[in-house]
């Protein structure tokens, strides 16, 4: 092993953890060409980042960094996303993990199936997170779950179902708390935007160059577990 090509290696890695951008042509372009261009580097990238439990994916000539499943140094626990979402209960931090689920079939529904769409706004997650939990309050037992699974969608489809549409603000003045549906995807934008996954401009929600390098591995590599829940349930009625 080279000391130079480990040197780029450990500076890959420490551009990616603290959030710089490795694009080619950027400005650490020459780091992007040496993560592809040598073999060595590639390598070595690639060891410590499994022995580290993270991922690196590549979306248009960019390299993201993603923390893997159930990584206690990079990645959140669910109380660490309780306090920084701002919820409280456990069932309120799955209702956040279904309402980002279905911001992103917005834009995608498997990884070959992009969905061209600039932005989503608020009143558009309503509409879709209220259509797909409806039917967990309606009959529950016909979904081939096993009996976790039913009550973590059947407590936050009631949870969702118990809330007001809003609490009498218009689009442009919601604010993010756990008063109302509006509030509550609010509140869930507002993490999604603190992740760089989303950029918000006049109420509305533009994905970034992270999100799809993201998600599309997601697809990749779990085969959209939800999603397949979802379907089969849709494809038995």
């Amino acid at each position: 092993m080279e000391r130079k090509n480990l040197e780029k290696a450990v500076d890959i890695y420490a551009k990616l953890i603290t959030g710089e951008e490795i694009k080619r042509g950027g400005a650490n372009g020459t780091l992007y060409d040496d993560y592809y261009g040598n073999a060595e580097v590639y390598d070595i990238v690639g060891i410590m980042l499994k022995k580290l439990n993270l991922s690196i994916y590549e979306y248009k000539e960019s390299l993201f960094l993603s923390a893997g499943e159930g990584n206690r140094i990079f990645g959140y626990t669910n109380e660490e996303l309780k306090r920084y979402i701002g919820v409280r209960y456990n069932k309120e931090l799955y209702l956040c993990y279904f309402i980002i689920y279905e911001i992103l079939l917005a834009f995608y529904s498997d990884s070959a199936s992009y969905q061209f769409k600039e932005y989503i706004k608020i009143e558009n997650v309503l509409e879709e997170v209220t259509k797909a939990l409806a039917v967990f309050t309606k009959d529950i037992s016909v979904y081939a779950m096993d009996e976790e699974q039913q009550e973590s969608f059947q407590s936050i489809a009631l949870l969702w179902d118990e809330l007001p549409t809003s609490t009498g603000e218009e689009q442009g003045e919601i604010r993010a708390s756990r008063a109302s549906k509006a509030s509550f995807t609010k509140l869930t934008f507002n993490f999604l935007v603190n992740e760089n996954l989303f950029v918000e401009v006049n109420h509305r929600y533009y994905p970034t160059e992270r999100f799809h390098a993201i998600v599309e591995h997601y697809f990749e590599e779990y085969r959209g577990q939800i999603y397949s829940l979802l379907n089969e349930e849709k494809d038995a009625e």
